[in-house]
């Protein structure tokens, strides 16, 4: 009621029935309950001070069904959503309203052109406008018959205003706007609710300019947007100042940086990129190599988030090394529209890219190395602080895409499969690009968590980046009902120093025996630099003790984001490099944050030569299978994202033969089945038969995953699988 009085409502679409749909014959009387209360009370409101509101109800959609076989059909979907659309009908008739039956509309277009969803359920682009033009038809009884140009650009009049009316009611930041932190108090007693409210003022009437030229365009008058009435943006004051003028802070440069690190014995640290030969780079928050072996970073030049009349300009920028010296000397701005891009991971020839409130899938489609296509894949994911929202993107072996977010968090995502998946307050998700499955994968009260790795078994572990609270994922990793939470497990170390923003398992041919496998642990306040701990398998987990310290940083502006092993072995860290750092303790629009600066590091050891580099894009599937057995974890990663990604006949052929009689290859074969959707009975018996333990828990966790495809899993685990007595070498199942 607060939004629809603000907006002095006239007209209001109410789209309801689909997640409803899911409680089925039985959900009916209550659905029907709350509509006529829905109804009712809309019809009671004057929203524009005059009148009660137009209201107009749309029936969901129909299921598409896209003959995938990795996703629904919809049949059953569309029982149900038929049950809901009557239901709707029935009630936008016994109250006279105009009632849009997207349900006929839809199935009416399935079929008789190129799809028009990406799942069955959720629009694609071309989907929208045929779905589009059938509303317009539906409710106003023609077609618009205006020309193409002139349509184009009232697309994109219209397009620019909703982009800024949206920014302003899904505003990101939002704890921080109107929620528990709005009122916090920085200098001179000014909060972030004075700062940002004023920000919301300035979209109000952004938003009120190009509604009006989109009304001049639909009579075709010649106009142009005006924002000369803004109001003005109100000036915050550094409750941090620096000691450069008015109160600026100083900035080594990315070279001098380097005097100011402590680094362990035998390692050496070089400058690979900066802000000075790259403009672009700026508070670089994650990184990840292609298959090419380029680095690629996201710049977050937007942070906290956009302001309102500024550039919405955050990148996904690639950096090449093509002389092999050790230093970026090519880059090319892939993405350089985005906002808020705080994970991201390679998939299918394209990258998966968090843009909260949506996951989206950008495309390079005609090789220039800049995304020609866009497609939502996941929306509804909370932006409640940017700081808490996706980020740590990362591929199991068995190609399920995990991320996670903070506290003060509400995410509810609609998928093909069921009623929404809902999270509160912290957790870990999965999602699988292939049949665009989406569930909770830990649902626990973290604070922030920042850094998930897999290692060479398939176990991973989580960390809560505020506390730097290290966890082994499958001990909580168990289904619970929203909005229910796991209890704490045990720590996989005991910490000492917090936060932390990201680690990476150590493997690499160039550095000494003795590290592999180590965790890398970033740290970004308390101590600034890389910590390594060695892990040890304990039962049926994980411990970790503190070894060598990697580097520490006396540069007070040092903020070590994301770290990653490169295809030469080395290690590499990026610095989001700010003075100022944290939601809590400064206002969102403290000037001191930084807009200029951001560093990608590269830490070698002196003396060992650097990891052969391996081809890995465009090879034969014999080339990539062999690439699995790889001593280094991040070439088998980048094989395997190669691998899930070819059809799925030639590769599933190619591995059975070649995983044959060996446990380690079987295991490999077995996850590329999961990647693929194909269960395959025997390779799974053998994991779960093998005298490795870890294998064996590996299995299991494939089995349930696969649990859909067994009648009974529990049986297929018991008839596998000998209870292991506690003994040296060998983990209790």
């Amino acid at each position: 009621d607060q939004w629809l009085t603000k907006c002095q409502a006239d007209v209001i679409f109410a789209f309801f029935g689909y997640n409803e749909s899911f409680e089925g014959v039985e959900g009916l009387p209550k659905f029907k309950s709350d509509l006529e209360a829905f109804i009712k009370h809309t019809l009671s409101q004057k929203y524009n001070g005059k009148s009660a509101p137009r209201l107009v109800l749309f029936a969901p959609l129909a299921h598409e069904n896209l003959k995938s076989p990795h996703l629904p059909d919809g049949v059953q979907n569309n029982v149900r959503l038929k049950l809901y659309t009557d239901a709707l009908r029935e009630a936008a008739k016994t109250h006279h309203l105009t009632f849009c039956d997207l349900y006929e509309l839809s199935q009416a277009l399935y079929g008789t052109s190129k799809p028009l969803t990406i799942n069955g359920i959720h629009l694609n682009e071309h989907g929208d406008q045929k779905v589009g033009q059938s509303v317009d038809i539906n409710l106003f009884d023609k077609a618009n018959a205006a020309e193409t140009e002139y349509l184009e650009k009232l697309r994109a009049a219209v397009n620019d205003k909703n982009m800024h009316w949206f920014q302003r009611y899904r505003t990101t930041d939002g704890y921080s706007i109107y929620g528990g932190r709005a009122d916090l108090k920085f200098t001179n007693n000014q909060t972030n609710r004075e700062v940002a409210q004023r920000e919301m003022e300035v979209l109000d009437v952004m938003t009120a300019n190009r509604d009006k030229f989109v009304w001049q365009l639909t009579q075709k008058r010649q106009s142009k947007i005006d924002d000369s009435n803004l109001p003005p943006f109100i000036p915050v004051i550094s409750n941090k100042p620096g000691k450069g003028p008015n109160g600026t802070h100083l900035f080594l440069s990315g070279e001098e940086a380097i005097k100011s690190m402590t680094v362990a014995k035998g390692f050496k640290v070089n400058l690979f990129a900066d802000e000075k030969t790259f403009p672009e780079l700026v508070s670089p928050v994650q990184m990840q190599f292609d298959s090419k072996g380029r680095l690629w970073v996201a710049t977050w030049q937007t942070y906290p988030h956009w302001k309102p009349t500024e550039a919405m300009n955050d990148k996904l920028l690639i950096f090449e090394d093509t002389d092999g010296d050790g230093k970026a000397d090519k880059r090319t701005v892939f993405a350089g529209d985005l906002h808020n891009p705080t994970g991201f991971e390679f998939y299918n020839g394209g990258v998966i890219v968090a843009q909260s409130p949506n996951i989206v899938f950008l495309k390079d489609t005609n090789g220039d190395d800049k995304y020609d296509t866009k497609e939502i894949l996941i929306s509804g994911i909370d932006s409640a602080d940017t700081h808490h929202t996706s980020n740590s993107f990362t591929f199991d072996p068995a190609g399920g895409l995990y991320f996670q977010e903070g506290t003060f968090h509400q995410t509810s995502v609609e998928t093909p499969y069921s009623a929404p998946v809902r999270c509160s307050n912290a957790g870990v998700f999965r999602y699988d690009p292939r049949t665009q499955k989406f569930e909770t994968y830990v649902s626990f009260g973290f604070a922030n968590p920042h850094g998930h790795v897999w290692d060479r078994w398939g176990r991973d572990i989580i960390v809560d980046g505020t506390g730097s609270n290290p966890y082994h994922g499958a001990l909580f990793s168990g289904r619970v009902d929203y909005p229910n939470k796991h209890a704490r497990p045990p720590q996989v170390y005991q910490q000492w120093t917090r936060p932390c923003s990201g680690m990476e398992i150590l493997t690499s041919q160039h550095f000494p025996k003795e590290l592999q496998g180590n965790l890398l642990v970033l740290n970004v306040i308390g101590y600034q630099g890389i910590l390594m701990y060695k892990l040890r398998d304990v039962g049926g987990s994980i411990e970790g003790t503190e070894d060598t310290r990697l580097l520490s940083s006396s540069d007070p502006n040092f903020r070590p984001a994301d770290i990653k092993m490169g295809p030469d072995g080395a290690i590499y860290f990026c610095d989001w490099h700010n003075p100022i750092i944290g939601h809590m303790q400064h206002n969102l629009r403290d000037p001191n944050r930084n807009k200029t600066y951001g560093r990608v590091y590269r830490m070698t050891y002196e003396g060992s030569p650097l990891s052969p580099k391996v081809k890995i894009d465009g090879e034969p599937i014999p080339k990539l299978l062999e690439l699995l057995q790889h001593p280094e974890d991040r070439v088998r990663y980048r094989a395997r994202q190669e691998l899930a990604c070819r059809p799925s006949d030639a590769v599933l052929k190619a591995s059975t033969e070649w995983a044959a009689g060996d446990d380690k290859k079987l295991l490999e074969s077995l996850w590329l089945h999961q990647s693929h959707h194909q269960i395959n009975n025997v390779l799974l018996d053998s994991c779960l038969k093998s005298s490795n333990p870890r294998i064996r828990a590996a299995a299991i966790r494939v089995l349930s995953y696969w649990r859909d495809g067994y009648n009974t899993p529990q049986l297929s685990l018991a008839k596998n699988v000998e209870i292991y007595e506690d003994k040296p070498d060998t983990t209790v199942v």
